[in-house]
């Protein structure tokens, strides 16, 4: 397939195991329970899998596996049962960038061409992205500190909300004031790309335990609001700064499921004049399909038993292409563009 042309799929089956109910008690994900959790359970999620899309293995192009960044215990089990599945049946084994599953997933749910612009929005990792092609990836502006995920979490957290803390905030500020607490906007208007949420979440640190009287959902909407004027201000910055003609603005990424945020970016794609896509909230969070497809990408662009780092197969390990070498090792971190600029700074205005 070219590369240039949007792509579009089908989704026959996305089977998710998810380890909230085991892990709330703890407050949050603990990597060896997790891990634990994810070798009792891989054989019945890809089970299960394969039957409700109604094929066996000998039907698949492919086994792609999630091979970091991430949390390494539980990326080692899923790369190693897939390594295995991959040998048994006699097919191409892909091990694939976690982050590259975000960046591809609105080509299948949208005729998305490339280039465009990707706003990654996670538990860990804030970035805008130039998607130039399967394997072709320009970080744009990343987080010098926290990941706007990680912002939201914690702040759940503060205010014991409870865990997953996205949704709880989302939640929570839907009743309050956006504007009651005065919080500082990290970066509004500041040169450079990057994002930061440290001294916002260290504000609201101080709203939660100050004696002002403020009511928890205006603390949890002033946070949101000014969470998200970060984001659209710098997502607006770093569309404004690539050269190319831009397709789209596409949004991935757990915090990318929040409603409040996709609204925000629909009004900037209307100034932009930029059509703004945002996949559906399953497909925003972690999830097998995004991965899947991801494979799928790559199988087409003839990716696949490239050099790992090496999208264009010119030997100069560019970027982070998958592999089919089954000698490939997990990594816990694993930029999604190896030539990644620098951050630029940090500074903080006030809302």
């Amino acid at each position: 397939m070219d590369g240039a042309h949007p792509a579009g799929g089908r989704i026959l089956s996305n089977t998710v195991f998810s380890q909230w109910d085991s892990v709330r008690k703890y407050g949050g994900v603990v990597p060896e329970v997790a891990a634990r959790a994810h070798v009792e359970k891989i054989d019945q999620v890809v089970e299960r899998a394969l039957d409700e899309a109604g094929i066996g293995v000998d039907a698949l192009d492919g086994v792609a596996a999630t091979a970091g960044p991430g949390l390494i215990g539980g990326v080692i089990v899923g790369v190693s049962f897939a390594k295995a599945l991959a040998l048994g049946a006699g097919k191409p084994f892909m091990a694939l960038n976690h982050l590259e599953g975000h960046a591809l997933t609105p080509r299948l749910v949208s005729d998305v061409a490339f280039p465009y612009l990707l706003l990654l929005v996670s538990g860990g990792h804030c970035q805008t992205l130039l998607v130039e092609g399967v394997g072709q990836y320009c970080r744009l502006g990343t987080t010098i500190d926290d990941a706007i995920g990680e912002a939201f979490d914690k702040t759940a957290k503060l205010m014991e909300l409870g865990q997953p803390g996205g949704p709880a905030i989302e939640a929570l500020a839907a009743k309050g004031d956006p504007r009651a607490v005065p919080l500082p906007l990290p970066f509004k208007g500041r040169p450079g790309l990057d994002f930061s949420f440290s001294g916002l979440k260290t504000a609201v640190r101080r709203a939660v335990q100050g004696d002002d009287g403020h009511q928890p959902e205006d603390i949890a909407a002033s946070f949101q609001r000014v969470a998200f004027e970060s984001l659209v201000d710098r997502t607006r910055r770093a569309a404004e700064a690539v050269e190319a003609p831009l397709t789209a603005i596409v949004v991935a990424g757990g915090v990318a499921a929040n409603q409040a945020l996709s609204q925000r970016l629909m009004t900037l794609g209307e100034d932009l004049g930029l059509p703004v896509v945002v996949p559906p909230a399953p497909l925003c969070t972690d999830n097998g399909a995004m991965m899947a497809w991801a494979g799928v990408e790559r199988l087409r662009s003839g990716l696949v038993g490239s050099p790992a780092g090496d999208a264009d197969g010119d030997g100069d390990g560019d970027s982070a292409a998958a592999t089919d070498d089954l000698g490939f090792a997990p990594r816990p971190r694993w930029p999604l563009d190896l030539a990644a600029p620098k951050s630029t700074g940090a500074g903080a205005a006030t809302a």
